[in-house]
């Protein structure tokens, strides 16, 4: 498979990058590791006439502060950068560890922060070259008028495929967006939309810059992730969960996340009602664990069968608890 023409730009500034992308408008297409876009350009999926580099910016590549005082990391430091920057693995090891998990070292090299939490939603009958996808006559996604995870439905259901994702909405994380008009913060809660194609509360002209952690103030989190092969793969479920424990041992706040299921992360809030008041024993754990299986609702649409998908949620979530409950 061959790349289409485009036109390739390389600014030296966040100011000019997005005042080129205004210029290019809707034909325009930021891109910084290329481990996303260009294989989706390579099977059409995506066809920019002008692709607009930000990779090598220096405003992109700072990672500033730590875990007392909130950690501002730009989006353009690499997965590699983000697996062994020192502060990071120090005071933020679940976010570290999460991006351990996500392909594989030479792909990590090359693929961004940035990059990673605005990944394009997957699907089997999505990601496929052309050629295939034009057998099946496309897809609601791409090209076509039918999903054919669920024909009956007018919803694109392409899943939110990010390791980094569920863990930045669980830790409170924000980010920053820039376009010629204005800058703006949204939390990483705020980002996602629960639909495959229009996935991302952010305009196309926006240029994600900085990724913003808080201060630690005593939480802790922790990422678990299914997928077929121990590397590689993305993943068909993600568990984050972060909690905040008090001096008494009770829970004092909770957030557990399911990610690799739903068009955007799926927060369980009846999972985290269940751990906060009392101390991270079993019973709780297991409550915690019960809520994410009744919630969990994955679709025919990636790797493992869905009502294996479905059962690993509860698994997961535990794993995930006590090893919180270790760390205490």
């Amino acid at each position: 498979m061959r790349l289409p023409k485009f036109s390739y730009l390389v600014p030296q500034t966040v100011r000019e990058a997005v005042k080129m992308m205004g210029d290019a408008g809707p034909a325009g297409q930021f891109v910084a590791g290329g481990t996303d876009l260009y294989p989706n350009m390579k099977r059409r999926q995506q066809t920019p006439e002008t692709v607009i580099s930000v990779g090598r910016l220096k405003e992109l590549r700072e990672i500033a502060g730590d875990g007392a005082t909130g950690l501002r990391i730009g989006a353009g430091v690499s997965l590699t950068d983000i697996v062994e920057h020192p502060v990071i693995r120090r005071d933020y090891p679940a976010v570290a560890q999460a991006a351990r998990t996500i392909s594989t070292p030479i792909l990590r090299n090359m693929g961004t922060i940035g990059g990673n939490l605005l990944l394009d939603t997957r699907c089997n009958y999505y990601d496929q070259n052309y050629e295939w996808r034009k057998g099946i006559n496309f897809c609601l996604k791409k090209d076509g008028d039918v999903c054919w995870v669920a024909p009956g439905s007018e919803k694109c259901w392409a899943v939110q495929s990010s390791d980094l994702v569920p863990l930045m909405v669980a830790t409170g994380a924000q980010v920053r967006l820039v376009s010629t008009v204005n800058e703006r913060m949204v939390t990483a809660k705020g980002l996602y939309n629960d639909d495959g194609i229009q996935y991302l509360h952010k305009r196309p002209e926006e240029l994600l810059t900085e990724i913003h952690l808080p201060p630690v103030n005593g939480w802790r989190a922790v990422y678990k992730k299914l997928r077929r092969r121990g590397a590689f793969d993305f993943p068909v479920l993600g568990v984050a969960a972060a909690i905040n424990v008090g001096a008494d041992g009770a829970v004092r706040e909770a957030r557990v996340i399911l990610g690799g299921i739903a068009p955007a992360p799926l927060e369980v809030k009846e999972a985290a009602a269940a751990l906060v008041g009392a101390p991270l024993d079993d019973e709780r754990i297991a409550q915690a664990a019960e809520a994410c299986y009744m919630k969990a609702r994955p679709l025919d649409n990636t790797d493992h069968l869905m009502n294996y998908r479905k059962r690993m949620a509860r698994p997961f979530v535990l794993r995930a608890l006590e090893e919180l409950r270790r760390s205490l």
